[in-house]
């Protein structure tokens, strides 16, 4: 995690595409930052890290890193009906709290 690389070109970062580009394939992690979004799918006013995983960073977190695994086909299922039926606040109430 000490080694990650922009998922797109920063000229700030980079010298130039080259160097990102060669540096992208060495990096073990990608970052970007994505829009969050509602219910609708429509974009919030704040992004949230998104982090992409290769090489010898993929295999450490699926042999090591991963503590466990969850089922959440049920909520998901459950927040869906509700944001088709309308009735926003209740599929809120579904949602797990995350922190920053």
């Amino acid at each position: 995690m000490r080694h990650p690389c922009p998922s797109r070109h920063v000229p700030a970062l980079h010298e130039d595409r080259a160097s990102w580009k060669r540096q992208l394939r060495r990096a073990p992690a990608r970052v970007q930052w994505d829009p969050e979004r509602d219910p609708h799918h429509s974009p919030l006013p704040h992004r949230s890290l998104r982090l992409g995983l290769a090489g010898g960073a993929a295999a450490w977190y699926a042999d090591e890193w991963i503590g466990g695994i969850e089922d959440v086909t049920a909520p998901a299922t459950e927040i869906h009906g509700l944001v088709q039926a309308g009735e926003l606040e209740r599929a809120t109430g579904v949602l797990r709290e995350e922190r920053p």
